[in-house]
């Protein structure tokens, strides 16, 4: 009788064991996350966090390409002991994963006739086989490419010899966008399913979902973001000028259910971000999750974060595929972290929410023409990942000189709510910031515990509208459509993330800016996609030669575009000086959130200013872009921050084991995987975002 019931249990702790645990390959990193389900957890455990104090530089991989500004925020891939990643260039490679030794190199531009210099970032890179056909495809620029992932040569086969022209194939009249495909593709079975990064202006391209056939490059289907007549969510547009408007795009990449076929993407904002005159009504399916059949693109249901957004506020990253136990019943849950530093879950079949979401009455806008929505869903659980409010008590204080600045900055300025809109009058202090919250690092999901791990910005930002119909000449409609959210209106950009344009007639003649526009350069994109007599006008304006007087409506029909009433001032954090952040520290966070109860389990401050802790202030958080990766050994690996390092925290404690130097910041995710018996962890040194640029990959392990 013992051993029948010995027997018993252990059948139900195996059929438990089951019930967590999929039929998942948790060492595996050959998609984009990581494993399959891209939850960016390994289940390696050779790296314990009894021994990461002993990890060492494997090996290091010098791309020899970086530029000023140039970034790498690629997380590179790993199959068949080789592993494939990106420069800063955009050149794609494929390394001996245990060496780093280059196996191959492929420069997209030997098949695009360096036609287009300008390429944008590349977040990585997908794998796809059949027999001995295997193949890496991936995003340079507008062109989807495919090659040999063995020998890195194009296929010939697939699309217009190895590339398709993702400007085309979008169901509309116009070709000329600005398209990037930064974050790389999902694979269902001979699919590849992709997004794509768009202008913000009232130029961009609609925000399409496309599948492409992985042999031949054909689109397979597409899933119209903004739909057209007779689709559903029409009716929550403006038919007038639903046309004419953009967005509402996948940049963030999105996470592929395997087993059940579904394709669950992350949407963004639709254009003009910050005033939605032109497009009244909740704009669906901007701001939205969608689940979508991966085999033939039928959306099977969404969700909507933000409805009419006026704030930018994208969902910043792919969501995670989690299996959860809530009230003593498994879930397979799907769940999105957002700029605003909430995360939403619901059951992936149905889209039902795990926790319920309430329609909440938010502010409303009194912008002239704008039509804001009169309620926002806000999740009751899980707890947000960082603070929602930026208050009087928000206010930098460490120092009274710091303190009188930032206050002097905000005397007309409005303050205080999540929600609060763009106005005509005040700027206003936006937070979660621009850049989250949450960002396009993503969140990593721990299967054995059932915890979520996301780091976050908690920095204000200042958005500043000015209003259309004080614009004086054409060339200064056409340099705030294309450039004045990077830059601002006054030209005086962010410096050193986003340069200054003042003074460019003792840098650069006629021809040398034009040519710097149509080939773009670091991270301004490439403007050759707009007519050659508005980059006329846009290069004359920027040497200061443009004095023509215009009607905004003549230039509007004559453009057959459409120009927002009021303009976002540029894209402007709230910093002293000296460049401090504007709120009292933290200002980088690392948070794990249990998701079987939605609470949080700890927080702690994530980066260091080494300026600030020498004047003996606590350690108080950096920016940081890129994401975590939690392992089986006990540790939660990050680098993102701006202090060029790249730590391990014990993932159920929070406490840091281990940091290392890196010889660039690594705002990127890194990447975990074993060799001939020894795990690896592969973060790119890449810098950006304000910091010295980078060209490098560092392997780490521990030591023979």
């Amino acid at each position: 009788m013992k051993n029948l019931l010995l027997t018993f249990g252990i059948i139900l702790l195996l059929a438990a064991c089951q019930e967590k645990n999929p039929d998942i390959d948790y060492t595996d990193w050959s998609h984009y996350g990581g494993p399959e389900d891209g939850s960016r957890y390994s289940s390696l455990a050779q790296i314990t966090k009894e021994n990461v104090a002993n990890l060492e530089v494997a090996w290091t991989y010098n791309t020899g390409d970086a530029t000023e500004r140039s970034q790498i925020q690629c997380q590179p891939i790993v199959v068949d002991g080789l592993l494939y990643g990106s420069t800063p260039k955009l050149n794609v490679f494929a390394l001996d994963a245990a060496t780093g030794q280059e196996v191959w190199r492929f420069d997209p531009f030997q098949i695009l006739g360096g036609e287009n210099s300008w390429a944008g970032t590349n977040r990585g890179v997908s794998y796809w086989e059949e027999g001995d056909d295997k193949r890496i495809l991936f995003g340079a620029g507008n062109w989807l490419m495919a090659v040999d992932a063995l020998t890195g040569e194009p296929i010939p086969s697939f699309g217009d010899g190895g590339k398709v022209d993702l400007r085309k194939g979008l169901d509309t009249e116009r070709e000329d966008f600005l398209i990037v495909a930064n974050a790389p593709g999902v694979v269902y079975k001979d699919l590849l399913i992709i997004g794509m990064r768009l202008s913000e202006g009232l130029d961009a391209a609609p925000g399409h979902i496309r599948a492409y056939n992985i042999k031949t490059g054909k689109r397979e289907w597409i899933f119209h973001t903004i739909p057209q007549e007779g689709e559903a969510g029409y009716e929550t547009w403006d038919p007038n000028t639903i046309k004419q408007i953009g967005g509402a795009n996948n940049w963030a990449g999105m996470s592929l259910d395997q087993q059940r076929g579904i394709v669950y993407v992350p949407t963004g904002s639709a254009t003009y971000d910050f005033w939605g005159g032109y497009r009244t009504g909740d704009n669906l399916y901007s701001n939205s999750l969608l689940a979508l059949n991966a085999e033939t693109g039928e959306r099977i249901w969404h969700f909507q974060a933000v409805h009419h957004d006026v704030w930018d506020r994208d969902f910043p990253a792919n969501p995670n595929l989690i299996r959860i136990q809530k009230d003593g019943k498994w879930i397979d849950a799907v769940a999105q972290i957002s700029k605003q530093g909430m995360t939403y879950v619901f059951d992936r079949q149905t889209g039902e929410p795990v926790w319920p979401i309430v329609e909440t009455p938010v502010m409303q806008s009194t912008l002239p023409g704008e039509v804001t929505a009169p309620t926002q869903p806000i999740p009751t659980l899980p707890e947000p990942f960082m603070k929602m409010t930026f208050q009087e008590g928000d206010i930098l204080n460490l120092k009274p000189e710091w303190e009188a600045d930032i206050r002097s900055q905000l005397t007309n300025t409005l303050m205080g709510d999540t929600w609060l809109p763009p106005n005509a009058d005040q700027p206003i202090v936006l937070f979660p910031g621009m850049d989250g919250g949450g960002e396009w690092g993503g969140a990593s999901f721990d299967p054995t515990t059932q915890t979520l791990y996301v780091n976050a910005n908690q920095i204000p930002w200042i958005i500043e509208m000015t209003a259309n119909a004080n614009f004086e000449n054409v060339g200064q409609a056409v340099y705030t459509n294309y450039c004045g959210n990077c830059h601002g209106l006054e030209l005086k950009g962010n410096p050193p993330a986003i340069p200054s344009l003042l003074g460019l007639k003792e840098k650069y003649s006629p021809d040398s800016l034009d040519l710097l526009l149509r080939k773009g350069r670091g991270a301004m994109p490439a403007f050759d996609y707009i007519s050659n007599e508005n980059r006329a006008v846009l290069v004359d304006y920027l040497l200061g030669k443009a004095e023509i007087q215009t009607d905004k409506k003549e230039l509007e029909s004559d453009n057959s575009q459409l120009y927002p009433r009021y303009y976002m001032n540029g894209y402007k954090k709230l910093v002293t000086k000296g460049g401090l952040y504007g709120s009292n520290p933290p200002w980088g966070l690392l948070t794990a959130i249990d998701m079987k109860s939605g609470k949080k389990k700890w927080q702690v401050t994530l980066g260091e200013i080494d300026s600030l802790s020498a004047q003996g202030f606590a350690p108080t958080g950096t920016e940081n872009y890129g994401g975590p990766v939690a392992t089986a050994g006990g540790i939660l690996f990050i680098a993102a921050t701006k202090d060029e390092k790249i730590r391990a925290f014990d993932k159920e404690t929070g406490a840091l084991l281990w940091e290392a130097k890196l010889p660039a910041s690594g705002h990127a995710t890194p990447a975990v995987y074993e060799k001939n018996g020894k795990q690896y962890l592969v973060i790119a040194c890449g810098g950006g975002k304000g910091t010295k640029s980078g060209d490098a990959y560092v392997a780490f392990a521990l030591p023979d």
